[in-house]
């Protein structure tokens, strides 16, 4: 026999015995938006989809795609409502039974799309859903028109981790769904979806919210929940939201639960910086002064009393590289002060740094702290390794830029720049020798600031052959008009201050103003530089053939070659080098084989 429990006392108090606790909405839920007047920050999309709409032009799928929590899967529910809204006359207003995205109350099918519990939209995670089994179930249930709406929406989310046959097999119903059928695609990673796909949809790229919005956002909603929050957190949480709008109302929910105040709810920056494991803004900026200013021992001991403070070395770092793209944006754009996410102290000590500053050197200040949040990620000791940083960003920070060591360079005296800077050529080597002019042109450059130029030389430098121009060409390192001088110019006539040539068949027609132009810069004076009419002598690189054949012809007429050859049938001669030095050299030792062996002694 079953008992009876009906007279026993509730535990409840008095007045409360049917009073179910109901659950906690988080914020992001409980603001998500309805349609898309509530959408901030993607006026582009809303503005495409509001025309496409009044002007009847809905396209049959769209995929979008965006970081996390932009509005992606919110805004394929609002345009599932949009296809399928329907509103009954009522106070002598008129039906609404149309696509359209002008929703200014719930429809009949809204509330149920809202919570996902609509028969005829069918929200499908492609995470847990990647197979063929699952889409030919999609294509499938396609034929069938809506059980209660106008419109069977498929919302498919996290496309990109379908597999590849998946896609294959959606592709087309994907191109010629029936007219009843929508699709509707999120993605944070586009590049993984076949172009095949992406061809056959509308794209639509949701931005990440600008901070300013965002703290507008959440300060809205602070009113709301009736929170007291400090500008400063509000605009510290948009800052490690990234543009998230679902990211900056999870930190805002974390930040009210750890708030404190017993009458009303207050959040504070400085309960943020504990909870987030940030750095204390005003104490930041100066380690960052520490470090511009060279004053080591000062920043790592600033490093270390905001790392006892429970600050991440990890996120100094960043944060010390988001203070330098401040100051360099104020610095380049100095209405960027006008920022509502910048706090008071970033704004006054960014405009000091962005004065006194240059550009080079908040640039590699830039550089030094991104490569050095690579090493921390894999470092075992972050602390030291963000103290190691700090040091290299100490030592760099007072380093000259290029053309500020080139001007102290080129302030230097003479005699000083000369002494210091010996060159073993310019002693050794004989006057007009191409190791003489590199050294003379080098030496040059040094004492001429601020730009360095190894390829001029003193004025009074003698040319006296056609040999020494190419010679001089070589020195300065200007290979392409050495090498076209070798290859290209039929020499009529040479003296020194002028040259009159032929141009080999396929020479530039502008070698004669290159050379000239050369020439003043190399000797200091104006050089007459001609194309002829005239045949001329064959060119360098011609001549030189010339004497490799000749020389060639002169070994294979040997008569110990032509032994040789005999005995090496196959046997090619490809180069003809000049004899060695040697007291018992032989012809046979001169001449360079290809696929054969050295010759024997008897031979």
């Amino acid at each position: 026999m079953a008992e009876d429990h009906s007279a026993e006392p509730s535990l409840l108090p008095k007045g409360h015995e049917a009073i179910a606790p109901t659950p906690y909405r988080v914020l992001a839920r409980k603001y998500r938006p309805a349609n898309f007047d509530d959408l901030i920050g993607q006026e582009a999309m809303v503005t495409t989809l509001s025309n496409a709409f009044d002007l009847g032009r809905i396209h049959q799928a769209y995929i979008l795609t965006g970081v996390r929590g932009v509005g992606k899967t919110t805004t394929a529910r609002i345009l599932a409502r949009a296809f399928n809204y329907e509103l009954p006359a009522r106070d002598g207003k008129p039906a609404i039974n149309a696509p359209t995205i002008h929703m200014p109350e719930l429809g009949v099918h809204c509330q149920a799309i809202i919570d996902s519990r609509h028969v005829d939209v069918i929200e499908m995670d492609a995470a847990s859903h990647t197979g063929i089994d699952d889409v030919r179930e999609i294509i499938d249930n396609a034929r069938y028109r809506p059980v209660l709406a106008r419109t069977k929406v498929y919302i498919i989310d996290e496309v990109h981790m379908l597999s590849k046959q998946a896609f294959n097999g959606l592709l087309k119903t994907l191109e010629e769904p029936p007219d009843h059928v929508k699709f509707i695609f999120a993605t944070t990673e586009i590049e993984k979806v076949p172009v095949t796909v992406r061809s056959r949809c509308q794209r639509f790229d949701l931005r990440r919210i600008e901070a300013d919005r965002l703290v507008a956002h959440l300060s809205g909603i602070c009113v709301k929940e009736e929170i007291a929050a400090e500008p400063e957190a509000l605009a510290s949480i948009a800052r490690a939201a990234e543009g998230s709008v679902r990211d900056a109302l999870s930190l805002l929910d974390q930040a009210i639960a750890h708030a404190k105040g017993s009458l009303r709810v207050e959040v504070k920056a400085e309960d943020l910086r504990q909870m987030l494991g940030l750095a204390d803004r005003g104490r930041l900026i100066e380690l960052f002064a520490d470090v511009m200013r060279g004053d080591i021992a000062a920043a790592l001991a600033a490093m270390k009393a905001l790392y006892e403070s429970g600050a991440d070395p990890q996120r100094l770092l960043g944060e010390l590289a988001e203070f330098t793209h401040i100051v360099t944006r104020l610095k380049l754009v100095p209405e960027t002060a006008k920022d509502p996410a910048l706090s008071e102290v970033e704004r006054v000590r960014g405009a000091e740094f962005a004065q006194s500053l240059s550009l080079p050197v908040l640039t590699r200040a830039w550089q030094l702290l991104l490569k050095g949040l690579n090493e921390i990620k894999d470092s075992p000791r972050p602390l030291a390794a963000a103290d190691m940083i700090l040091v290299r960003l100490a030592y760099a920070a007072d380093l000259p830029t290029p053309d500020e060591a080139l001007r102290r360079l080129g302030n230097l005296p003479q005699a000083t720049t000369a002494a210091s800077s010996p060159s073993p050529a310019r002693d050794s080597a004989p006057a007009g020798s191409s190791a003489s002019l590199v050294s003379r042109g080098t030496g040059q450059a040094v004492r001429a600031a601020p730009a360095p130029q190894p390829e001029r030389t003193e004025p009074g430098l003698r040319l006296a052959r056609f040999e020494d121009v190419v010679a001089q060409a070589a020195a300065a390192r200007d290979i392409q008009l050495k090498m076209a001088l070798e290859r290209d110019v039929r020499l009529v006539r040479f003296e020194e201050g002028a040259i009159e040539f032929a141009l080999a068949p396929g020479a530039s027609p502008q070698l004669a103003q290159t050379l000239m132009r050369r020439l003043q810069e190399w000797t200091g004076r104006r050089w007459m530089v001609a194309i002829s009419s005239e045949a001329g002598t064959p060119s360098l690189k011609e001549q030189a053939e010339a004497a490799a054949a000749a020389s060639l012809h002169g070994v294979r007429a040997d008569p110990l070659v032509r032994a040789v050859m005999d005995v090496f049938p196959g046997a090619e001669i490809v180069a003809v080098r000049e004899a060695e030095p040697a007291e018992n050299a032989t012809a046979a030792e001169d001449i360079a084989y290809i696929d054969s062996a050295p010759p024997e002694d008897d031979l």
